[in-house]
């Protein structure tokens, strides 16, 4: 009996300590319709199938860098850009796969009577603060056109915010995404888009894992990964069930998401590898440089530290 018991207590030590491993993953993101199929590997219970106990949360870039600093999350949707800020901020996380590239799903919004980016000085612009996508990409908007950040006014209001209030009539311009920049293209009258991500393709977006978290539980962050890309592919093979339940997590029918989404490149697993053989480096570079430029970052940040690709 007192075999029998040690047995159990064994087995039952042992059991709890898999389940310890089995940690939950705790993700941060937006509501941006490059993000989604993290959401629709959730609802349609691929991260389930896969052994992955994962909770999503919906938090603004701010705030979600700060999340991951305290560990009240361990895993993040974001862009190239912001997780430069955070690596240069001391956050210990790497990117371990690409999301997506935005192709227009980002971008400027005018008001009619104002026809190129030049016309923007000492104009009102809703848009984030420093540190984020949006931030990012107005200054390097401006930059190309002999322009800085301190040469117009901003408004700073996150991506939903900055475009309710440019058509509800505040400010001259806007700098929002998609599924936000839509109610934009839908209101006409209020203005219109004077560039996006495609003229100016600056919007890379990736998953990234605080380092710890990986190297508990490497096995957990593989099927993460695998899942997203399960997702992907019940998007191409079930396009009209994907869409109405990414659209459901940011009050979208399925035909309006999937018109946010026609804005979006999602990236499989071969472009993944393309990316990261020959664009990251480049890319992280110039992000830097902008970064720097703008005094949102002091030091550099090395593009080969910031990647752990073992899980693709």
């Amino acid at each position: 009996m007192k075999k029998l018991f040690c047995t159990i207590a064994v087995g039952a030590l042992l059991a709890a300590g898999a389940a310890q491993a089995q940690e939950k993953v705790i993700l941060g993101m937006s509501g941006w319709t490059g993000f989604q199929p993290l959401k629709l590997a959730e609802l349609a219970g691929i991260f389930k199938k896969n052994g992955v106990d994962m909770e999503i949360r919906f938090i603004p870039p701010v705030p979600r860098s700060a999340a991951l600093a305290s560990g009240a999350i361990n895993a993040a949707a974001t862009t190239v850009d912001q997780h430069i800020v955070w690596t240069s901020a001391g956050i210990d996380t790497v990117q371990v796969m690409l999301i997506d590239k935005s192709n227009g799903g980002d971008g400027l919004a005018v008001r009619n009577n104002i026809n190129s980016v030049k016309e923007l000085k000492g104009k009102t612009i809703n848009v984030d603060g420093a540190g984020t996508v949006q931030h990012f990409m107005l200054s390097y908007i401006l930059e190309k056109n002999g322009m800085s950040i301190q040469d117009v006014i901003r408004v700073t209001l996150g991506a939903q915010p900055a475009a309710q209030a440019f058509v509800a009539g505040q400010s001259d311009a806007a700098l929002t995404y998609e599924p936000y920049l839509s109610t934009i293209r839908a209101k006409p009258e209020s203005g219109k888009i004077l560039v996006t991500s495609k003229e100016y393709p600056v919007v890379i977006d990736v998953l990234v894992f605080k380092k710890d978290f990986i190297a508990k539980n490497p096995k957990i962050v593989k099927a993460t990964v695998d899942s997203f890309f399960e997702a992907l592919e019940m998007i191409k093979k079930e396009p009209a069930k994907a869409y109405e339940l990414m659209g459901s997590t940011v009050k979208q029918t399925g035909d309006a998401f999937s018109k946010s989404a026609a804005f979006i490149t999602w990236q499989d697993r071969d472009m993944n590898k393309a990316y990261y053989a020959k664009e990251h480096q480049q890319f992280t570079d110039f992000a830097v440089r902008v970064l720097k430029f703008n005094r949102v970052i002091k030091s550099d940040v090395k593009a080969k530290e910031m990647v752990n690709l073992s899980f693709q």
